[in-house]
């Protein structure tokens, strides 16, 4: 019969139950050995790093401020709820669970290892804390968030085996996702039947009633009572479980720098490292026309970009959002960087080198991959471990601009920019002709000083349907009495998406053309019409160290400063009209208009640039009636324009305009009852004006830029926008 607890009995647990002396030397041997791989193993991998190529940006400034930016990031999962609420609380049972499972088995190593057993060898009388109010409660937490991990765990699995979510399989999964998830469920439920076991063989000499706090434990023990275990056989079988249990734990931390459980910890360093700026700037390249700006082989990678190649879980969420393989083209971001990784490997390993990236069939990538990037940056929003693709995607694109590799329609633009100054490759003199049309004269920047400099851009100059998107917007700065002028043959193209296919030179010499252009004129702001110039003038220009390019004969430009960071602002015309609206300058009255309508955020100004009011709140101003995309703001779906995207020939089931207005129809809540789709973008435009005509939509909705809109509105009843801002019931000038 089993004694009730007595008063100043110890209310704990017994440690190293049935294990014998030799055992615990084993033990203790298999542990130092453990942690020994663990250490080299995580040491190699950091080597590796350290011998790859320099990073263009600074990574490890103000560290200690990185850290603590990265463990919010990490320690919320906020990143794993970002469009899947089942994935986050899936992973947070995970994290937490592991974590907890961890620290509570440091602190009994510490309270064993060091207080028992060490304060016994130093002073001959062993200590403890792990027993009493402090047992207890360390028991219940424990059970607690190791219950949450097997439940996380579970739920990983259910959506694995069970709903067989597509994005967690691809070329990349191997045995080692299987190993990994079984591997995290087996310590779990091993750490449960482990306690219960104990628990049970223990009851048979001792009061046992304290141990319910172990409430998982409690209830498998008379789960394991009622199947029919005794105490004695529950004694007998313990070695063996504990055993068991032990040796995994030893296997799993042994495989952490080896295997995919070294997420855990690269995943971590590569958010401490992530660049802010991510994919809305791009690394540079050196002067040196020898120098290796591409991928010749894997040693031209930079340490972050092999760091990115480690941290990726292989989870997909990359893949499931980008628009290019929704469209049925030959790209998983993802995979690319899996691929590269795993090819790294192989030439480390002593493998075959082979052709980065090319056409060839034993390429490890494939030319067309790369052509089908639209360089949206939804893969990179998407990524919850801040993986740069577009920084490896630019890489890639480098190097086949280096070779040639590239589609003839791009070769084409290349040209017409080099020779021409745009992307269409018409005569620089007729680069204003568009404002021949208006009733008004728009000045000339070089000749007079001005508030705005509008860069108006190449489709806006050139393209017919984009050239009534400037004369509306003209229109908009006329009527709110704005002294605004443009550069005419001065300006140039941005270079922003020759850029992102891999023409790197050109993308300089046009910024330092710009730049040139930029410091002979007088203004307060630059006001852009297209996101990509806005994202390229904000973001990457000031990057560039002009004066490296200065002796280049192929370069000729004379820039005041080597970096150019303009003191003027640097404006989304949408940013800059909505300020005139709020100012009362266009004398809208929220009523004009009363059109049905959804409207699309662009990449370059969302995701890139985190502005997504700007164009609501003037849509809103007109009176129109706005119904949200199902994706929109930083979840929007990319046009398909961007990365060179409109200038190449693709091969797609379906083009992403048309699923883009498919969706306008169908899946917003007014669905058909939509009349117009608005858009703020240049390329935007032009790219739903084709999906209207090839998805056949021409008859269902129209597309229309917010400048539209708002000269519609402006321009209604017959009042003019200066006049409404000037007459007595207009509001009062700032």
């Amino acid at each position: 019969m089993v004694l009730p607890l007595q008063a100043g009995d110890t209310v704990t647990r017994p440690t190293m139950w049935q294990i014998s002396h030799i055992g615990e030397v084993v033990f203790y041997y298999l542990a130092a050995l453990t942690i020994a791989v663990l250490i080299w193993g995580v040491y190699r991998r950091f080597d590796r790093y350290a011998q790859g190529d320099e990073d263009w940006f600074e990574r490890m400034d103000d560290l200690g401020g990185r850290i603590r930016e990265a463990s919010k990031i990490v320690f919320t999962n906020q990143k794993q709820f970002d469009r899947d609420l089942y994935g986050g609380l899936m992973h947070s049972f995970i994290m937490w669970g592991f974590l907890t499972l961890l620290i509570g088995t440091t602190i009994l190593a510490i309270d064993m290892d060091f207080l028992e057993k060490g304060g016994k060898l130093l002073t001959g009388q062993s200590f403890s804390i792990f027993n009493g109010d402090f047992y207890l409660s360390y028991s219940l937490v424990m059970d607690f968030m190791g219950l949450l991990f097997v439940v996380g765990i579970g739920m990983a699995l259910y959506r694995r085996y069970v709903v067989r979510n597509e994005r967690l399989r691809g070329p990349n999964s191997s045995l080692e996702d299987h190993l990994f998830i079984w591997s995290l469920f087996l310590l779990g439920v091993g750490g449960f039947v482990t306690e219960a076991i104990r628990i049970l063989g223990t009851s048979a000499t001792r009061d046992v009633s304290f141990e319910t706090v172990s409430f998982v434990g409690w209830f498998l023990k008379d789960v394991f009572v009622a199947a029919g275990i005794t105490p004695q056989m529950a004694t007998a079988a313990y070695p063996a479980i504990w055993w068991s249990h032990a040796l995994l734990a030893f296997a799993f931390i042994a495989a952490i720098p080896y295997a995919k459980p070294f997420h855990m910890i690269s995943s971590f360093a590569n958010v401490v490292t992530r660049d802010e700026k991510a994919g809305k700037r791009l690394p540079g390249i050196p002067a040196d026309l020898d120098a290796d700006t591409g991928a010749e082989s894997m040693d031209s990678f930079s340490w972050k970009e092999i760091l990115d190649q480690d941290a990726c879980t292989k989870c997909g969420r990359c893949t499931s959002v980008c628009p290019a393989n929704a469209s049925g083209r030959n790209l998983s971001p993802r995979d690319v960087i899996l691929d590269l990784k795993n090819y790294r490997e192989q030439v480390e390993s002593g493998g075959e080198e082979k052709t980065i990236v090319g056409d060839s069939d034993d390429a490890v990538i494939q030319a067309e991959t790369m052509e089908s990037c639209m360089a949206c940056m939804a893969c990179m929003d998407a990524c919850p471990v801040e993986i740069e693709h577009l920084k490896t995607f630019t890489r890639l694109n480098r190097q086949l601009t280096d070779e040639g590799e590239i589609q003839p329609s791009l070769q084409d633009v290349f040209q017409n920019v080099m020779q021409k100054g745009n992307t269409f490759g018409n005569s620089q003199r007729n680069r204003g002709d568009w404002t021949e049309d208006l009733e008004f004269d728009v000045a000339d920047a070089r000749e007079e000083d001005v508030e705005f400099l509008w860069y108006v851009g190449d489709y806006p100059s050139f393209d017919d349907r984009n050239k009534q998107v400037a004369k509306s917007l003209a229109k908009l700065f006329q009527e709110a009495d704005v002294d605004f002028g443009i550069l005419y043959d001065d300006e140039v193209y941005d270079a922003n998406d020759i850029r992102r296919v891999g023409e790197e030179f050109l993308f300089v010499e046009q910024a330092a053309t710009m730049v040139e252009n930029f410091q002979n004129v007088n203004f307060e702001k630059i006001v852009c019409t297209d996101p990509h110039s806005f994202n390229t003038f904000k973001n990457e220009y000031p990057e560039v160290d002009f004066a490296e390019f200065a002796d280049d004969p192929m370069m000729d430009f004379d820039i005041e400063d080597d970096d150019w960071s303009p003191d003027a602002g640097i404006y989304h015309w949408t940013q800059a009209v909505e300020e005139l609206v709020d100012r009362g300058k266009l004398g809208l009255r929220g009523t004009e208009l009363d059109y049905t309508v959804t409207y699309h955020d662009p990449c370059h100004l969302g995701r890139f640039n985190d502005e997504y009011e700007a164009p609501r709140d003037l849509i809103r101003a007109t009176g129109c009636d706005l119904h949200e995309m199902p994706r929109n703001r930083d979840d929007s779906f990319c046009c398909g324009g961007g990365g060179g995207g409109l200038w190449m020939e693709m091969d797609e089931e379906e083009k992403p305009s048309e699923e883009r207005l498919r969706e306008a129809l169908e899946d917003t809540e007014a669905g058909n009852a939509v009349e117009k789709f608005v858009v703020a973008c240049p390329m935007c435009m032009t790219m739903y004006e084709d999906g209207r005509k090839t998805g056949n939509f021409e008859d269902d909705i129209e597309i229309v830029d917010v400048a539209e809109l708002l000269v519609e509105a402006v321009e209604s009843d017959g009042v003019s926008a200066g006049a409404a801002a000037g007459g007595e019931s207009a509001p009062a000038d700032d």
